[in-house]
């Protein structure tokens, strides 16, 4: 290992500290890993870049009312949850999904 200076001190504590709270959250998420995540509330930044959309954009689906969202005083925050579930909404079915729910409708109206 290489001598350390005490100038270099400061950044080496924080770089160790910075891995710790890594490792501490992969081990939290391996001890737990069916329990479902917490919550978390996100910020109209970031969650322009989950959906790789523009901040303008995200107000837009705001003011639309097309997106699920807090608003706090003067900030939007977003679930996370929520958020995950609005993407899901949009999911597209496949033929065969469609094709089983005709089939199990017609089977209903006893055709």
């Amino acid at each position: 290992m290489n001598e350390l200076t005490f100038d270099q001190l400061p950044k080496v504590v924080s770089e160790m500290a910075d891995r710790l709270e890594k490792i501490e959250k992969l081990l939290l998420s391996q001890v737990n890993p069916t329990q479902p995540e917490a919550d978390q509330f996100l910020t109209i930044k970031q969650v322009a870049e989950i959906l790789t959309l523009s901040v303008p954009t995200i107000y837009g689906l705001v003011q639309r009312a097309e997106i699920p969202s807090c608003k706090k005083g003067k900030r939007l925050y977003f679930s996370r949850i929520e958020l995950m579930d609005w993407i899901k909404a949009g999911r597209k079915k496949t033929n065969s999904e469609i094709e089983a729910e005709t089939l199990k409708h017609s089977k209903r109206r006893g055709r």
